[in-house]
């Protein structure tokens, strides 16, 4: 290893780089799957008033979604009913205009030197 001042500021540079990408990643990883749940509960509030309470919509797709996707468990009963309050409690507007705003300022390059 060299103790050359550039070269351990190019090193410094990358590793924040690195950690920098895997924190954003993480992040938009999160929002964007909180943004599908959403949509999810939205949709299940939609058939709902369309098909009446009766119709065992959630139970109905827990079962379904269960059998389409066996690897995932975020789809049982309990979570469907989770994303379905999420959306009743949360209007589109709040939602969609937060998911934006995250996706907008998402940075389209990384510093070339690290501020302490």
């Amino acid at each position: 290893m060299t103790n050359d001042k550039e070269y351990i500021q190019l090193l410094e540079r990358i590793k924040f780089a690195y950690k920098n990408s895997q924190q954003y990643a993480a992040m938009a990883v999160n929002s964007r799957m909180l943004f599908a749940y959403w949509q999810i509960g939205s949709s299940i509030l939609s058939e709902q008033a369309k098909q009446g309470w009766g119709a065992k919509i959630i139970d109905n797709l827990a079962k379904d979604l269960a059998a389409s996707f066996p690897e995932v468990k975020g789809f049982s009963r309990r979570n469907l009913i989770y994303m379905q309050k999420f959306a009743q409690e949360w209007p589109a507007t709040l939602i969609v205009q937060q998911y934006v705003a995250q996706i907008q300022n998402t940075p389209r390059h990384y510093p070339t030197k690290r501020s302490n």
